[in-house]
This record gives C-alpha cells, structure tokens and sequence, in this order.
C-alpha cells in the first residue's frame, strides 16, 4: 500500500460505525471519509472498506491511503509571507490582516494558498482547493495559523483540533470597560436568523462554543483582553463577546460600521500550542502584535 495512516478499533469497545470512528480520530469530516471510501482509500484489515455503515466490534486495523496530490488550477502568486517555523511537514505563518486565507467565491486570487504554492512545492493534499490549510482566521484578524506540508501531518493536527489539543490564544481589544478579571463565554453559535452574512449566539440549532477571557489592561472605555477558544466556531470571539455588549474594536459587522479607533477588527491571533504532528514533541509560537493593534493601544494608554 501506498503512503496510509493506520487507527485502531480496540476490543472490548461498544460497536462505532466505520466514518464515526474514522471522523473522529483523523479529523476528517464526514463527507471526506466518504468520498475516500468511493475512492478505495480506506482498508480493513487489509481489506478494501466499501461502506460508510459498517459496523465495527472490536479489533479491526484501518488505514487511510493517503491520496497523490491532484493537479489543481490555483494560481501561484508571490505574495510575501511571514514565516515563523517550517520543517518538512509543518508551517507556521504569521498572517497579515486584509489577507484571505483560501480561494472562495470572490476572492479566486490574492490568499492565502496563492501564496503558498508560489513558496512551496509541497502541500498537504486531502483538500485539493485549500491545499496545506488545516484552520483559517477571518480576513481582518491577523496572527498565527498552521499549515500542513504533507498529509500524514493535516490528518494529526486536525484530529488535534477536533480533540480541543491545540491551545489558540488571541489578543483582542473591545468597546467597554470589562469589570471581572476573567471568565467563561458558554454558548452555542449558530448562522443569524435574518442576516446570512453574520453568525449568532442562539437557542436552538447552534454549535456548541466555550470561549475563555483574561483582562489584561483596562482603560476608561476600553479593554484589553487575551481570549482562548475551546472550539473553533466561525466568528466565535467576535460574536460572543459582541454578544455579551463589548465588541471588538474596529468590527464592523458585529459592532460599528465605523470606528475611529481602527480600520479592521482588533483581533491577533497571538499564541498558540500544540503536540507537533508527527514528533509529538510539545511545541509553542508567538507573533508580536502588529503595528496597527500596538497603535491602537498606545492612543488608548493616552487617553
């Protein structure tokens, strides 16, 4: 068999079907362990899996062929990057504010992944349109993101993320004078009832998410916060703490179409840790804050 990683059904476990099991430890969603199982990449005991409902009982060896990378029709762009760490399997790069981190409709050039495959030859391959990218940050927040150089290091660090292994912490200034010194935000995001451009804290048919919040410097109207997600919801930070009435600096969508303070949300993605996906060796980065949030806090700290 060619490149493949191997999980293991150990005996003595309540019976799981095969793309449950599967989703959950690579990481994987649904849909993908299908379509590799359409494509004869998945194996059982050796075996060629066939459907997505199979039972297992205990004791099955499985194995994912890793696909050869597809020829894809992005187009190579050489926009600068930031790049803080970088070995064979694993990237760390400090994303720029204003940059789009994958072809979507209306933004076909000038992200991201552009960029990437103009620096690199090789990318990890299961998403062939998102090539290498495990996670992504909103356009307007800046900071740290991990990219996969190969397969067997996408399908570690997603099933990381899926398990809440990897610890993002960001940097983040709101509208407000925060009183607690720290706290817990525990509630389900969902797509807002009337706006489909904006998620939403909501009662029913939401994701479940847990965002944690550190005061780091108050200011008469402001404050200066360090946020940690549990999970990884689309606009998880902004929407929670829009929600509880302090939304962050420069936001437009969940705050003030305009804001003098600053010209895009005030949101860094500034640490993070995790395992390395194929050492296992604990790993952490750190991106400085980028000029325009430093000036944000020194017109603060001035006022």
């Amino acid at each position: 068999m060619s490149d493949s990683v191997s999980y293991f059904f150990q005996k003595g476990r309540n019976p799981e079907r095969l793309d449950l099991f599967l989703s959950r430890e690579s990481g994987l969603t649904r849909a993908k362990i299908k379509n590799l199982l359409s494509d004869n990449k998945i194996f059982i005991n050796g075996g060629t899996a066939e459907k997505a409902g199979i039972l297992l009982k205990g004791g099955e060896k499985l194995e994912i062929a890793l696909p050869e990378p597809e020829s894809s029709e992005l187009k190579p762009e050489a926009i600068p990057l930031d790049i803080l760490y970088e070995d064979k399997d694993l990237l760390v790069i400090n994303k720029p504010a204003g940059l789009v981190v994958h072809p979507a409709a209306g933004h076909w050039e000038g992200t991201l992944v552009n960029a990437l495959i103009y620096h690199f030859n090789q990318l990890s391959s299961i998403y062939p349109l998102r090539p290498g990218i495990v996670h992504r940050l909103d356009k307007n927040t800046s900071g740290l993101l991990l990219i996969a150089k190969s397969d067997k290091a996408h399908l570690q660090l997603s099933k990381q993320l899926k398990s809440r292994e990897i610890k993002k912490d960001y940097a983040v200034i709101v509208h407000g004078r925060i009183s607690q010194n720290e706290g817990i935000i525990d509630q389900p995001i969902g797509r807002h009832p009337k706006d489909r451009k904006k998620m939403a804290v909501v009662s029913s048919n939401g994701r479940d998410a847990v965002t944690r919040f550190k005061v780091l410097e108050r200011f008469k109207n402001h404050t200066y916060l360090e946020c940690r997600i549990e999970t990884g919801r689309t606009h998880q930070i902004r929407v929670h703490l829009s929600n509880m009435g302090y939304p962050i600096i420069g936001d437009s969508l969940y705050g003030s179409k305009k804001d003098d303070l600053a010209a895009r949300q005030m949101l860094h993605a500034w640490k993070i840790q995790l395992a390395h996906p194929i050492t296992f060796q604990p790993v952490k980065f750190e991106a400085q804050l980028p000029d325009d949030f430093q000036k944000t806090l020194i017109l603060l700290r001035s006022g």
